[in-house]
Protein backbone atom coordinates (compact mmCIF):
# COMPACT_ATOMS: atom_id res chain seq x y z
CA UNK A 1 0.00 0.00 0.00
CA UNK A 2 1.34 3.05 -1.11
CA UNK A 3 0.25 6.64 1.50
CA UNK A 4 0.85 9.56 1.46
CA UNK A 5 -0.20 11.66 4.68
CA UNK A 6 0.23 15.96 3.63
CA UNK A 7 -0.52 19.11 5.62
CA UNK A 8 0.73 17.59 9.06
CA UNK A 9 3.27 18.77 11.52
CA UNK A 10 6.38 15.84 12.12
CA UNK A 11 7.28 15.13 15.92
CA UNK A 12 9.97 12.16 15.17
CA UNK A 13 11.40 12.73 18.24
CA UNK A 14 14.17 15.10 17.45
CA UNK A 15 12.13 18.36 16.11
CA UNK A 16 8.72 19.63 15.35
CA UNK A 17 8.35 20.90 11.45
CA UNK A 18 5.33 22.46 10.32
CA UNK A 19 3.40 21.89 7.03
CA UNK A 20 5.10 18.41 6.25
CA UNK A 21 4.02 15.30 4.26
CA UNK A 22 5.48 11.87 4.96
CA UNK A 23 5.09 9.19 2.19
CA UNK A 24 5.35 5.64 2.79
CA UNK A 25 5.60 1.99 -0.05
CA UNK A 26 4.41 -0.87 2.15
CA UNK A 27 6.38 -1.51 5.11
CA UNK A 28 9.21 1.16 4.70
CA UNK A 29 9.04 5.37 4.65
CA UNK A 30 10.34 6.59 1.57
CA UNK A 31 10.03 10.42 1.94
CA UNK A 32 9.78 13.06 4.24
CA UNK A 33 9.22 16.16 2.65
CA UNK A 34 7.78 19.72 2.91
CA UNK A 35 3.97 20.60 2.02
CA UNK A 36 5.07 22.95 -0.85
CA UNK A 37 7.34 19.89 -2.31
CA UNK A 38 3.83 17.86 -1.90
CA UNK A 39 1.85 20.46 -4.49
CA UNK A 40 4.28 19.78 -7.04
CA UNK A 41 5.35 16.20 -6.40
CA UNK A 42 3.21 13.24 -8.49
CA UNK A 43 1.98 10.07 -7.55
CA UNK A 44 1.59 6.83 -8.58
CA UNK A 45 -2.34 6.53 -9.24
CA UNK A 46 -2.57 3.92 -6.40
CA UNK A 47 -1.32 6.22 -3.91
CA UNK A 48 -3.73 7.33 -1.10
CA UNK A 49 -3.45 10.55 -0.59
CA UNK A 50 -4.92 12.11 3.19
CA UNK A 51 -5.05 15.40 4.33
CA UNK A 52 -4.48 15.23 8.25
CA UNK A 53 -5.78 18.62 8.34
CA UNK A 54 -2.72 20.25 10.46
CA UNK A 55 -2.77 17.13 13.06
CA UNK A 56 0.58 15.70 14.42
CA UNK A 57 2.46 13.15 12.69
CA UNK A 58 4.55 10.97 14.84
CA UNK A 59 6.21 7.84 15.32
CA UNK A 60 4.21 4.63 16.46
CA UNK A 61 4.86 4.23 20.19
CA UNK A 62 7.05 1.55 21.86
CA UNK A 63 5.76 0.05 25.31
CA UNK A 64 8.64 -1.76 26.40
CA UNK A 65 6.95 -2.87 30.04
CA UNK A 66 3.41 -3.68 29.81
CA UNK A 67 1.85 -6.58 31.35
CA UNK A 68 -1.87 -6.93 29.21
CA UNK A 69 -4.61 -5.05 27.91
CA UNK A 70 -8.31 -5.07 27.59
CA UNK A 71 -8.84 -8.07 29.12
CA UNK A 72 -5.44 -9.83 28.04
CA UNK A 73 -2.26 -10.41 29.16
CA UNK A 74 0.62 -12.67 30.43
CA UNK A 75 -1.31 -13.41 33.44
CA UNK A 76 -3.22 -16.64 32.67
CA UNK A 77 -1.68 -16.02 28.81
CA UNK A 78 -2.63 -17.76 25.56
CA UNK A 79 -1.86 -17.29 22.24
CA UNK A 80 -5.20 -15.68 20.88
CA UNK A 81 -4.83 -13.64 23.96
CA UNK A 82 -1.77 -12.02 23.38
CA UNK A 83 -2.45 -11.14 19.73
CA UNK A 84 -5.60 -9.82 20.79
CA UNK A 85 -3.78 -7.76 22.69
CA UNK A 86 -1.49 -6.63 19.98
CA UNK A 87 -4.85 -5.78 18.23
CA UNK A 88 -6.39 -3.53 21.01
CA UNK A 89 -2.48 -1.76 21.48
CA UNK A 90 -2.85 -0.22 17.95
CA UNK A 91 -6.05 1.45 18.25
CA UNK A 92 -3.80 2.90 21.12
CA UNK A 93 -1.20 4.36 19.11
CA UNK A 94 0.92 1.28 20.14
CA UNK A 95 2.99 -0.03 17.11
CA UNK A 96 5.11 -2.21 18.85
CA UNK A 97 5.45 -3.68 22.48
CA UNK A 98 7.30 -6.14 25.01
CA UNK A 99 4.87 -8.40 26.82
CA UNK A 100 5.93 -8.44 30.74
CA UNK A 101 6.32 -11.58 32.51
CA UNK A 102 5.84 -11.46 36.24
CA UNK A 103 7.88 -13.92 38.49
CA UNK A 104 6.13 -17.49 38.82
CA UNK A 105 6.72 -21.22 39.36
CA UNK A 106 8.91 -22.17 36.74
CA UNK A 107 6.52 -24.01 34.58
CA UNK A 108 4.23 -21.67 34.48
CA UNK A 109 6.89 -19.05 33.24
CA UNK A 110 7.79 -21.54 30.60
CA UNK A 111 3.93 -22.05 29.75
CA UNK A 112 3.97 -18.47 29.57
CA UNK A 113 7.24 -17.71 27.64
CA UNK A 114 6.09 -20.39 25.11
CA UNK A 115 2.30 -19.07 24.18
CA UNK A 116 4.01 -15.57 23.91
CA UNK A 117 6.81 -16.93 20.87
CA UNK A 118 3.84 -18.92 19.45
CA UNK A 119 2.18 -15.33 19.16
CA UNK A 120 5.28 -13.65 17.96
CA UNK A 121 5.46 -16.60 15.27
CA UNK A 122 1.74 -16.67 14.20
CA UNK A 123 1.88 -12.44 14.29
CA UNK A 124 4.94 -13.09 11.42
CA UNK A 125 2.55 -15.22 9.14
CA UNK A 126 -0.81 -14.28 9.58
CA UNK A 127 -3.41 -15.73 7.62
CA UNK A 128 -7.66 -14.78 7.46
CA UNK A 129 -9.96 -17.01 7.28
CA UNK A 130 -9.37 -17.83 3.22
CA UNK A 131 -5.95 -18.87 4.16
CA UNK A 132 -4.62 -16.22 2.31
CA UNK A 133 -1.26 -14.87 3.63
CA UNK A 134 -2.52 -11.07 4.61
CA UNK A 135 -0.49 -8.52 5.80
CA UNK A 136 1.33 -8.28 9.39
CA UNK A 137 -0.34 -5.59 10.24
CA UNK A 138 -3.49 -7.19 10.75
CA UNK A 139 -2.09 -9.03 14.15
CA UNK A 140 -1.87 -5.60 15.46
CA UNK A 141 1.43 -3.89 17.46
CA UNK A 142 4.90 -5.93 16.30
CA UNK A 143 5.48 -8.59 19.05
CA UNK A 144 9.08 -7.16 19.98
CA UNK A 145 9.73 -9.77 22.45
CA UNK A 146 9.51 -10.42 26.07
CA UNK A 147 10.74 -8.64 29.13
CA UNK A 148 11.34 -10.65 32.48
CA UNK A 149 10.35 -8.58 35.27
CA UNK A 150 11.97 -11.12 37.51
CA UNK A 151 12.45 -13.81 38.84
CA UNK A 152 16.25 -12.75 40.20
CA UNK A 153 14.88 -9.30 42.17
CA UNK A 154 14.66 -8.50 45.42
CA UNK A 155 12.47 -10.09 47.53
CA UNK A 156 12.42 -6.76 49.95
CA UNK A 157 11.12 -5.21 46.81
CA UNK A 158 8.19 -6.88 45.69
CA UNK A 159 5.35 -4.50 45.13
CA UNK A 160 2.75 -6.74 44.72
CA UNK A 161 4.69 -9.39 43.14
CA UNK A 162 4.29 -13.79 45.24
CA UNK A 163 7.42 -13.63 47.71
CA UNK A 164 7.44 -17.47 46.53
CA UNK A 165 8.43 -16.47 42.79
CA UNK A 166 11.09 -14.61 43.78
CA UNK A 167 14.62 -16.32 43.39
CA UNK A 168 18.41 -16.48 44.10
CA UNK A 169 20.48 -15.99 40.77
CA UNK A 170 20.43 -19.73 38.93
CA UNK A 171 21.94 -19.67 35.54
CA UNK A 172 20.82 -23.11 34.96
CA UNK A 173 16.98 -21.46 35.07
CA UNK A 174 18.10 -18.65 33.36
CA UNK A 175 19.23 -20.38 30.12
CA UNK A 176 16.22 -22.52 30.54
CA UNK A 177 13.72 -19.60 29.86
CA UNK A 178 16.33 -18.40 27.46
CA UNK A 179 15.55 -21.90 25.62
CA UNK A 180 11.91 -21.64 26.23
CA UNK A 181 12.04 -18.20 24.70
CA UNK A 182 13.56 -19.44 21.29
CA UNK A 183 16.20 -16.42 21.52
CA UNK A 184 13.38 -13.56 22.24
CA UNK A 185 13.96 -12.35 25.54
CA UNK A 186 15.03 -8.63 25.06
CA UNK A 187 15.06 -7.17 28.53
CA UNK A 188 15.20 -8.73 32.10
CA UNK A 189 14.66 -6.62 35.34
CA UNK A 190 16.89 -7.78 38.19
CA UNK A 191 18.29 -6.84 41.47
CA UNK A 192 22.08 -6.07 41.31
CA UNK A 193 23.15 -6.63 44.95
CA UNK A 194 21.96 -10.06 44.66
CA UNK A 195 24.95 -12.77 45.09
CA UNK A 196 26.34 -14.03 41.73
CA UNK A 197 24.54 -11.09 39.74
CA UNK A 198 27.90 -10.17 37.88
CA UNK A 199 27.82 -14.11 36.33
CA UNK A 200 24.27 -13.90 35.62
CA UNK A 201 24.94 -10.10 33.93
CA UNK A 202 27.37 -11.84 31.59
CA UNK A 203 25.23 -14.52 30.80
CA UNK A 204 22.60 -12.42 29.25
CA UNK A 205 24.63 -9.60 27.74
CA UNK A 206 26.35 -12.19 25.71
CA UNK A 207 22.61 -13.13 24.92
CA UNK A 208 22.08 -9.28 23.94
CA UNK A 209 19.17 -9.16 26.33
CA UNK A 210 18.79 -5.58 28.09
CA UNK A 211 19.17 -5.48 31.67
CA UNK A 212 17.38 -3.18 34.11
CA UNK A 213 17.79 -2.12 37.92
CA UNK A 214 14.71 -2.76 39.62
CA UNK A 215 12.96 -4.04 42.37
CA UNK A 216 16.21 -3.62 44.51
CA UNK A 217 17.17 -3.08 47.80
CA UNK A 218 20.86 -2.13 46.39
CA UNK A 219 23.13 -0.32 48.34
CA UNK A 220 24.71 2.64 45.70
CA UNK A 221 27.94 0.77 46.07
CA UNK A 222 25.91 -2.45 44.53
CA UNK A 223 24.43 -0.46 42.01
CA UNK A 224 27.92 1.11 40.23
CA UNK A 225 29.08 -2.56 40.78
CA UNK A 226 25.74 -3.48 38.56
CA UNK A 227 26.82 -0.87 36.27
CA UNK A 228 30.35 -1.80 35.78
CA UNK A 229 28.83 -5.24 35.23
CA UNK A 230 26.51 -4.21 32.37
CA UNK A 231 23.41 -3.21 34.07
CA UNK A 232 22.47 0.45 32.37
CA UNK A 233 18.92 0.89 32.48
CA UNK A 234 16.28 1.08 35.23
CA UNK A 235 13.19 -0.92 35.71
CA UNK A 236 9.84 2.21 36.67
CA UNK A 237 12.47 4.19 37.89
CA UNK A 238 11.30 5.48 42.02
CA UNK A 239 9.23 2.53 42.20
CA UNK A 240 9.70 -0.88 43.85
CA UNK A 241 13.77 0.09 44.49
CA UNK A 242 15.80 1.88 47.30
CA UNK A 243 15.60 5.48 47.82
CA UNK A 244 18.06 7.87 48.40
CA UNK A 245 19.76 8.92 51.66
CA UNK A 246 22.47 11.28 52.52
CA UNK A 247 24.26 8.59 53.99
CA UNK A 248 23.62 5.93 51.34
CA UNK A 249 22.06 7.36 47.46
CA UNK A 250 20.50 3.94 47.29
CA UNK A 251 19.39 2.48 43.77
CA UNK A 252 17.75 5.99 43.31
CA UNK A 253 20.87 8.30 43.83
CA UNK A 254 23.34 6.33 41.79
CA UNK A 255 20.62 6.42 38.84
CA UNK A 256 20.26 10.12 39.07
CA UNK A 257 24.39 10.38 40.07
CA UNK A 258 25.46 8.14 36.80
CA UNK A 259 24.76 9.51 33.13
CA UNK A 260 25.14 6.18 31.86
CA UNK A 261 22.05 5.18 33.24
CA UNK A 262 18.90 5.34 31.67
CA UNK A 263 15.33 4.73 33.24
CA UNK A 264 11.93 3.69 32.73
CA UNK A 265 9.20 6.28 33.87
CA UNK A 266 5.30 5.48 34.56
CA UNK A 267 3.99 8.80 33.94
CA UNK A 268 0.08 8.58 35.29
CA UNK A 269 0.89 10.90 38.50
CA UNK A 270 0.52 8.60 40.50
CA UNK A 271 3.56 6.15 40.30
CA UNK A 272 5.39 8.80 40.72
CA UNK A 273 4.39 12.44 41.92
CA UNK A 274 4.39 15.44 39.14
CA UNK A 275 6.50 17.47 40.50
CA UNK A 276 9.59 14.56 40.61
CA UNK A 277 9.59 14.98 36.88
CA UNK A 278 11.01 18.77 37.30
CA UNK A 279 14.09 16.84 38.87
CA UNK A 280 14.03 13.77 36.37
CA UNK A 281 13.77 15.96 33.23
CA UNK A 282 16.78 18.44 34.54
CA UNK A 283 18.75 15.25 35.71
CA UNK A 284 18.30 12.83 33.15
CA UNK A 285 17.00 14.53 30.21
CA UNK A 286 14.77 13.47 28.03
CA UNK A 287 17.58 11.38 25.92
CA UNK A 288 17.80 9.15 28.79
CA UNK A 289 13.90 8.74 29.86
CA UNK A 290 11.39 6.08 28.39
CA UNK A 291 8.15 5.86 29.06
CA UNK A 292 6.41 2.99 29.22
CA UNK A 293 2.71 2.00 31.12
CA UNK A 294 3.34 -1.08 33.01
CA UNK A 295 -0.36 -1.58 32.17
CA UNK A 296 -1.96 -4.44 33.72
CA UNK A 297 -4.35 -6.97 31.88
CA UNK A 298 -7.79 -5.02 32.71
CA UNK A 299 -6.45 -1.41 31.38
CA UNK A 300 -9.21 0.13 28.92
CA UNK A 301 -11.03 -3.22 29.72
CA UNK A 302 -15.12 -1.60 29.42
CA UNK A 303 -17.16 -4.79 31.10
CA UNK A 304 -17.01 -7.24 33.81
CA UNK A 305 -14.81 -7.60 36.98
CA UNK A 306 -11.37 -6.94 36.63
CA UNK A 307 -8.71 -9.16 37.25
CA UNK A 308 -4.79 -8.87 37.35
CA UNK A 309 -2.20 -11.27 38.61
CA UNK A 310 -4.85 -13.68 39.91
CA UNK A 311 -6.99 -11.36 42.04
CA UNK A 312 -9.83 -9.09 41.66
CA UNK A 313 -8.66 -5.08 41.88
CA UNK A 314 -10.68 -1.93 41.45
CA UNK A 315 -10.00 1.07 39.36
CA UNK A 316 -9.56 4.24 41.49
CA UNK A 317 -7.77 7.51 41.41
CA UNK A 318 -6.30 6.67 38.08
CA UNK A 319 -4.82 3.48 38.52
CA UNK A 320 -5.67 -0.54 39.62
CA UNK A 321 -6.02 -1.10 43.88
CA UNK A 322 -6.08 -4.67 45.25
CA UNK A 323 -10.18 -5.22 45.94
CA UNK A 324 -9.08 -6.86 49.27
CA UNK A 325 -6.82 -4.16 50.99
CA UNK A 326 -7.02 -1.17 48.40
CA UNK A 327 -3.28 -1.58 48.32
CA UNK A 328 -2.01 0.01 45.03
CA UNK A 329 -2.05 -2.94 42.85
CA UNK A 330 -0.61 -1.33 39.25
CA UNK A 331 -1.31 1.08 36.15
CA UNK A 332 -3.71 1.82 33.90
CA UNK A 333 -1.99 3.94 32.15
CA UNK A 334 -2.09 3.65 28.25
CA UNK A 335 0.93 5.23 25.78
CA UNK A 336 -1.08 8.09 24.07
CA UNK A 337 -2.33 9.43 27.78
CA UNK A 338 1.61 8.99 29.00
CA UNK A 339 2.83 11.45 26.28
CA UNK A 340 0.38 14.18 26.96
CA UNK A 341 1.18 13.68 30.83
CA UNK A 342 4.96 14.29 30.10
CA UNK A 343 4.33 17.08 28.76
CA UNK A 344 1.90 18.67 31.29
CA UNK A 345 4.73 17.24 33.56
CA UNK A 346 7.58 20.06 31.84
CA UNK A 347 8.66 18.55 28.46
CA UNK A 348 7.96 19.64 24.91
CA UNK A 349 5.94 17.49 22.33
CA UNK A 350 9.22 16.67 20.66
CA UNK A 351 11.11 15.46 24.19
CA UNK A 352 7.60 13.80 24.98
CA UNK A 353 7.19 11.67 21.64
CA UNK A 354 11.15 11.06 22.26
CA UNK A 355 10.55 9.20 25.15
CA UNK A 356 8.04 6.99 23.78
CA UNK A 357 9.52 6.10 20.14
CA UNK A 358 13.39 7.23 19.71
CA UNK A 359 14.38 6.31 23.22
CA UNK A 360 13.14 2.40 23.29
CA UNK A 361 14.31 1.77 20.04
CA UNK A 362 17.85 3.44 20.61
CA UNK A 363 17.83 1.43 24.08
CA UNK A 364 16.36 -1.81 23.00
CA UNK A 365 18.40 -2.23 19.74
CA UNK A 366 15.19 -2.01 17.68
CA UNK A 367 16.72 -0.71 14.38
CA UNK A 368 14.50 1.16 11.75
CA UNK A 369 12.11 1.87 14.76
CA UNK A 370 11.10 5.05 16.75
CA UNK A 371 12.13 7.85 13.85
CA UNK A 372 10.28 9.28 10.78
CA UNK A 373 12.90 9.41 8.31
CA UNK A 374 13.21 7.13 4.81
CA UNK A 375 14.31 3.83 5.17
CA UNK A 376 12.87 3.20 8.64
CA UNK A 377 9.56 1.16 8.92
CA UNK A 378 5.94 2.60 8.54
CA UNK A 379 4.73 2.49 12.10
CA UNK A 380 3.23 5.92 12.01
CA UNK A 381 0.38 7.49 14.35
CA UNK A 382 -1.45 10.57 13.73
CA UNK A 383 -3.32 12.48 16.70
CA UNK A 384 -4.93 16.27 17.09
CA UNK A 385 -3.83 18.66 19.16
CA UNK A 386 -5.84 17.03 21.90
CA UNK A 387 -4.26 13.81 21.46
CA UNK A 388 -7.05 12.29 19.90
CA UNK A 389 -5.46 9.82 18.21
CA UNK A 390 -6.98 9.69 14.48
CA UNK A 391 -4.85 6.71 12.24
CA UNK A 392 -2.19 4.22 13.05
CA UNK A 393 -0.17 2.69 10.63
CA UNK A 394 1.61 -0.61 11.25
CA UNK A 395 3.91 -1.98 8.48
CA UNK A 396 2.09 0.76 5.84
CA UNK A 397 -1.39 -0.85 6.48
CA UNK A 398 -3.76 1.59 8.21
CA UNK A 399 -5.05 -0.56 11.09
CA UNK A 400 -7.16 2.47 12.69
CA UNK A 401 -8.21 5.15 10.59
CA UNK A 402 -11.24 8.06 12.28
Amino acid sequence: MKVCLHNGTILNGISQMENCAVYFDGDTITDVFSEKRFEEKKFDSDTQIIDVHGSFIAPGLIDTHIHGFMGHGTDKCSTDGILSMARDLAQYGVTAFNPTIYPAPEEEMLKTIRQIVAAKKEQEHCHNKEGKSVARAVCGAHIMGIHLEGPFISPEKLGVQRPETVKPVDLDLMDRLWEASEGTIVNMTVAPELKHMRHLALNCIQKGIVLQAGHTNARYENMVEGMQAGILHTTHFFNAMSQMHHRDPGAVGAVLIHNEMTCEIIADGKHVHPDLFKLLIKDKTPDNIILITDALTPTEQKNGPLFANGEEVLFKDGCFHRKEDDVIAGSALTMIQGVKNLINFGMNRSEAIKCATVNPAKIMNYRKKGLLIPGYDSDIIVFDNNFNLQITAISGNLVKRI
